[in-house]
């Protein structure tokens, strides 16, 4: 079936949001300007900054939830589903892996390149696989372990590739390696974070919008009151700034003064990640899940095409080969082998048995989900 119009525009404000939302951080981690306490100019290295803009970017979608309700409250008749009501302090667990995660990851992206950055990021599947078997007593199906295992082969093949690179300009080795190890650390904390919003949202039917500015709003609130102790942690050599502290937001605020263009870069990373979330969520309402993930996978090649054209890292032919092993793993752990298989005859009653197997378990949580609309109605 052929895609409307609506449809294209969500896919490509997806592709085109999601790609610019890395992009414009590692834009922001590649100036030097001066700062509040040296004349010399030095890199703009303030990650935690950086996360503190991105989680502005997801309050704001609070704003496009809200907005959404008013509009559709005006129609003769509503389609909003606002989901039910909830107590915003149990997104607190989540929101706190999201700024633990996004954090790390902004400092990992400090040390390495974006395409490796963006690469590294599929590694989520095999922690959210095996958390997901641990608590939420899911079963994973042979493809999806042979995705796993796919992509830890597609990890060891594109950190392979950061440790063979002869292009040293811009990031020592160690500095290399120990991103590519915080991304990967960064991905534990992330799969925390989905399985306890999975368990959080069968439950609650909470409206997606909702969530991601519930967690951005404690995000916001958190780290930019964490920024103060971090103005007087030390952390040597670990960062970046003049006075080697863990944070130094005031260094980070002269930087942009004497450096605007800097500003424009922190809110393209602000205002592409709110419209990241709400085209994805889109995607997946409108098109399928299935889709939202291709276009993740090809935001990957969008980035490294970007990189590579701006001179911000070389081409390495053992990342194409990561890359596309890296996809080979994300597309069996999320069932896209299934139409290539119903073709082979042999093959087709056992992809229909798998199908119904995956229906069997969708009906269910749509069970607890009604249980739990009932019960939300009926308490007091």
């Amino acid at each position: 079936m052929a895609w409307t119009k609506y449809q294209l525009f969500l896919a490509g404000l997806m592709l085109t949001t999601g790609s610019l939302n890395t992009l414009s951080a590692k834009w922001a981690d590649t100036f030097s300007a001066e700062g509040c306490h040296s004349d010399k100019e030095h890199e703009f290295n303030h990650p935690f900054v950086q996360a503190v803009c991105m989680f502005l970017g997801e309050f704001s979608c609070l704003l496009v939830f809200h907005i959404l309700l008013c509009h559709d409250k005006r129609r003769p008749e509503p389609s909003f589903n606002p989901g039910q009501s909830f107590n915003p302090l149990l997104f607190f667990a989540p929101a706190m892996c999201d700024m633990t995660a996004t954090s790390i990851m902004y400092v990992a992206l400090s040390m390495t390149s974006a395409s490796s950055f963006q690469m590294l990021r599929g590694a989520v599947i095999i922690f959210t696989g095996l958390l997901s078997v641990a608590f939420l007593g899911r079963r994973l199906k042979p493809s999806q372990w042979v995705g796993i295992l796919t992509t830890i082969v597609g990890l060891v093949v594109v950190g392979l590739a950061d440790f063979i690179s002869k292009d040293k300009k811009e990031h020592q080795l160690s500095e290399i390696l120990t991103g590519d190890l915080l991304i990967i650390m960064a991905q534990v904390i992330v799969a925390v974070q989905m399985v306890l919003e999975e368990k959080f949202v069968y439950k609650h039917d909470v409206h997606p919008l909702k969530a991601v500015g519930t967690e951005g709003m404690f995000g916001f609130v958190v780290l930019t009151l964490l920024l103060i102790p971090m103005y007087f942690i030390p952390a040597g050599q670990f960062t970046g700034n003049p006075r080697q502290v863990l944070e130094d937001a005031l260094d980070a605020f002269c930087q942009i003064g004497f450096k605007p263009l800097i500003l424009v870069a922190l809110l393209g990373n602000t205002v592409s990640i709110a419209f990241f979330n709400f085209a994805g969520i889109s995607v997946t309402k409108e098109i399928s899940a299935t889709t939202r993930m291709v276009l993740d996978s090809l935001r990957t090649l969008v980035i490294w095409a970007v990189s590579l054209a701006l001179g911000w890292e070389t081409f390495h032919g053992l990342q194409v080969l990561g890359f596309v092993v890296l996809l080979t793993g994300t597309a069996l752990y999320n069932g896209l082998h299934r139409p290539l298989l119903a073709r082979i005859p042999y093959c087709a009653a056992w992809v229909q048995d798998d199908e119904a197997e995956e229906q069997a378990g969708a009906g269910e949580r749509e069970r607890l989900l009604s249980e739990a609309r009932v019960q939300a109605v009926d308490s007091p």
